[in-house]
C-alpha cells in the first residue's frame, strides 16, 4: 500500500492483479486498486474531478480524465473517508498510475488538487 497527504487530505492505495478478467496471450492484463480517501482537515471536502496518468512498461502513456469517481462526487467530513475500487488495464505485465483530484473545500467554495501517489501495476509472477 502507498500513501500520500497533500492539503490535508491523505490517500492510500492498495493494487490487485485481477487474473479471472486477464488474457495474458492477448496482452491483456487487468488490474483493480482501492482507494481511500481521509480528510484531514477542519473543513468538508466534495471530490469534483480525477485525473490520471497511466503508463505501461511498453512506453505506452495515457491520461483518464473526468467528474468524480466511480460515478460519485463523494462528500467527506473532517475524520472521516471515502473508499471505493476501481480498475485498469494495461498491454503489458508491469505498469504504473498517478495523478491527482480536484476537490472543494465546502465552507468557502476553494477548489484545490491532491496528489495521488504513484503506485506500481505488476502481475505477481513478475514479483519472483
Amino acid at each position: 500500500m502507498v500513501s500520500k497527504i497533500s492539503e490535508g487530505v491523505e490517500i492510500s492505495v492498495e493494487t490487485f492483479y485481477q487474473n479471472d478478467y486477464s488474457n495474458p496471450m492477448a496482452g491483456e492484463f487487468m488490474f483493480a486498486y482501492r482507494i481511500t480517501i481521509e480528510n484531514h482537515n477542519s473543513f468538508t471536502v466534495k471530490l469534483l474531478r480525477r485525473h490520471w496518468q497511466i503508463f505501461d512498461s511498453n512506453t505506452d502513456y495515457r491520461e483518464v480524465e473526468g467528474e468524480g469517481v466511480v460515478g460519485m462526487q463523494p462528500v467527506i467530513a473532517p475524520g472521516e473517508h471515502y473508499q471505493y475500487v476501481s480498475g485498469c488495464n494495461l498491454k503489458t505485465e508491469i505498469g504504473k498510475m498517478s495523478g491527482s483530484y480536484t476537490m472543494q473545500d465546502l465552507d468557502t467554495m476553494r477548489e484545490f488538487k491532491v496528489k495521488i501517489p504513484a503506485f506500481d501495476l505488476i502481475v505477481p509472477i513478475k514479483l519472483n
